[in-house]
């Protein structure tokens, strides 16, 4: 802990001693518009045996440049989307089989829901500011409002027998409970590029990942599933175009 502190100390001194500018104070707003694939699924317990699920999300940017601390860009980064998430089951046997169901076909199943998401970032960016290319890292919080839901299957009763030929998982309560928890909240945290023009605008390219904080399913001790949160993988592209900018 002695070190920590010295270290922190020492990196909080070494301003005084710097012959390099810090600090510099920046005012630069960019909006813009983004685009992207989501692979999603949901963490269930008890356990859903799942692949991930594809969709598409896309929406508004927002950025404000605040300040460069020695080579860092700080900003804060916003976005507001629309987003289709959910989760795909994995239905096999305990052999690793497809499941067939009494129509002959290999049964499928996946739940689609549709959100409007909203996060906000510490966005901290090294590289060129205007012309040229920057690496970034940024994290914050993210809410997600519901907006609807739909279901994709090839079944009426799914094949739960014990002998062999049935599911692995028997764990169906999901299939037909709609989503409960209409607010969804969590943390999201990306890496990624950006390539910069003082006169075109700036060009994102991201990958990033959420972890869903809040349960679409109530999880009391009465409840079926003690958790049911979501967890998104992204990948996104960005384009982003100055409003205001700061005149070196």
């Amino acid at each position: 802990m002695r070190i920590l502190k010295l270290f922190i100390v020492l990196i909080l001194a070494a301003p005084l001693s710097a012959n390099a500018q810090i600090g510099q104070h920046r005012n630069d707003l960019s909006v813009g518009v983004n685009a992207g694939y989501v692979l999603s699924n949901v963490g269930f317990d008890p356990k859903v045996s799942q692949s991930l699920h594809g969709g598409l999300t896309g929406g508004l940017s927002f950025r404000y440049v605040c300040e460069k601390y020695f080579n860092t860009v700080c900003s804060v980064y916003g976005e507001v989307n629309y987003a289709s998430i959910g989760w795909k089951e994995k239905i096999l046997t305990g052999t690793d089989q497809k499941v067939i169901n009494s129509n002959g076909l290999a049964e499928e199943y996946s739940r689609t829901i549709n959100y409007i998401q909203i996060p906000v970032f510490a966005h901290l960016a090294w590289g060129k500011e205007q012309s040229g290319f920057n690496f970034f890292f940024q994290a914050g919080p993210q809410l997600g409002l519901y907006l609807s839901e739909s279901t994709k299957k090839n079944y009426v009763t799914p094949n739960l027998a014990t002998n062999g030929t049935g599911r692995s998982n028997p764990n169906i309560e999901q299939e037909t409970k709609p989503v409960e928890k209409k607010f969804d909240y969590g943390i999201a945290a990306g890496i990624g590029a950006e390539w910069s023009n003082q006169h075109i605008g700036h060009f994102l390219l991201e990958a990033r990942y959420y972890y869903g904080l809040g349960n679409i399913y109530g999880s009391s001790k009465r409840d079926y599933f003690g958790k049911s949160n979501f967890g998104n993988v992204v990948i996104k592209v960005a384009y982003l175009f100055d409003i205001t900018k700061t005149k070196y």
